[in-house]
């Protein structure tokens, strides 16, 4: 009985000094592999091989962050390429790429909608006059559209998005999502209980490029209320995409929460196991699975390092979306319910759809773009900064481990390097 109660009170004891480690160095990510180890009864040996992990794991975020450091603070400016179009000095008669600039927004985001409004028009729209598509799951009121208007230089368009495609489909069975909500909120996964945003995820991944209005358009550039763009963009991003056979782009990749997405890759294997025609050849495969940097996400997430690019910014050609591969493949994700029963992001959606359906080299990582949205930046050493943010910055650093692009860059883009 006593050894019985003293092997219970060292393992509670190891559990208390794991958990007070884990707390007060903020390393909530290995939560999981300590309660896996405690439940099944395997305790770590007393000479702290979890001490030698947490150790290689800060030896790797150093060294990523390094690489990351210096790719930033090396100068650039704009692509390095021969067929960049600037802005001409009358917009008369430019011939303008079929694409629109685009924002989903709700009425009471009026004035961080203004704050993005003013960044993208003065470092880019104002040269080339894009319209706008705005759009909302409610009626836009009359002050909402009228100061807007006031604000743009292109045309702009108010829509709203019809219930059908808005809404949670009725077929979802509530009681398991109100159970797996439980689950989701007990990792503290964000907005695990709040409908709209596992509406709106669902909206971005599977809805948006077939609504009426974005139907007439190509490309689309999408930004967010209280985004903030560095740096002076002085060439056609539009026409860089389609010269270059670009189809996605984006500024900033980081690794996604992976309670959030525990089955949308077992899902996309058990589709692409249907259907294998779909899978590109050259599709980033070391990118989409990689466990080096957070091995854990990679373990929770059933084999997906959860590695996305942050879809906040965008720009992408509608086309692609449009796609066979990615409608069918995006209609199987939504027949499983996991945008409710789980909070998939857009993100992760378009990040996988992107680098699996067609040519990774399709993706373009827009180096020379200054951008902010809270709590990340991407800010490079550019004379056409605004000189706000500080080079080469990209988070707090707690949250280093976070950033996914070395991994995009080193796996899959290394040559984009050449670009700039």
């Amino acid at each position: 009985m006593m050894i019985s109660l003293t092997k219970r009170f060292t393992k509670l004891a190891i559990f208390g000094s794991l958990s007070f480690i884990l707390t007060t160095a903020g390393l909530w990510l290995y939560w999981d592999a300590i309660q896996y180890m405690m439940t099944s009864g395997k305790i770590p040996t007393l000479d702290f091989q979890f001490e030698d992990f947490m150790n290689r794991h800060d030896d790797i975020v150093d060294d990523m962050m390094k690489k990351y450091d210096k790719i930033m603070k090396a100068e650039v400016k704009e692509p390095n390429v021969g067929n960049l179009v600037y802005a001409p000095e009358s917009l008369v008669d430019y011939g303008r790429e079929n694409a629109t600039l685009l924002m989903l927004v709700r009425n009471k985001e009026l004035r961080t909608a203004l704050q993005a409004i003013e960044t993208v028009e003065s470092q880019f729209n104002h040269k080339f006059q894009y319209p706008y598509v705005f759009l909302n799951d409610k009626e836009f009121t009359d002050k909402f559209k009228s100061t807007i208007t006031e604000k743009v230089s292109g045309q702009v368009f108010f829509e709203t998005i019809d219930k059908v495609t808005w809404d949670r489909p009725d077929w979802i069975d509530s009681a398991k999502e109100s159970e797996r909500i439980k689950v989701m909120r007990k990792y503290n996964v964000g907005y695990a209980d709040k409908l709209s945003y596992h509406n709106m995820c669902r909206y971005y991944s599977r809805g948006f490029y077939n609504h009426p209005r974005l139907q007439q358009f190509k490309y689309y550039w999408r930004f967010e209320p209280g985004t903030h763009y560095h740096t002076s963009i002085d060439y056609d991003v539009f026409k860089f995409m389609s010269a270059n056979d670009k189809t996605y782009g984006f500024v900033i990749s980081l690794y996604d929460t992976e309670r959030s997405i525990e089955t949308l890759w077992p899902e996309t294997l058990k589709f692409i196991e249907q259907n294998p025609q779909f899978v590109n050849k050259n599709a980033a495969w070391d990118w989409l699975t990689e466990k080096k940097q957070n091995p854990q996400k990679t373990r929770i997430a059933n084999g997906y390092s959860t590695c996305h690019f942050w879809s906040n910014f965008e720009i992408g050609d509608m086309d692609f979306f449009r796609s066979e591969a990615y409608t069918k493949w995006v209609n199987h994700l939504d027949a499983t319910g996991g945008f409710y029963y789980e909070r998939w992001g857009d993100a992760p959606v378009h990040s996988i759809g992107a680098t699996l359906f067609q040519d990774k080299s399709k993706v373009h990582w827009f180096r020379d773009i200054g951008y902010y949205h809270a709590p990340y930046y991407q800010c490079p050493n550019s004379p056409q900064s605004d000189g706000k943010c500080e080079v080469g910055k990209f988070s707090f650093p707690n949250l280093s481990d976070q950033n996914c692009l070395i991994n995009w860059i080193e796996m899959v883009a290394d040559n984009e390097l050449s670009m700039y």
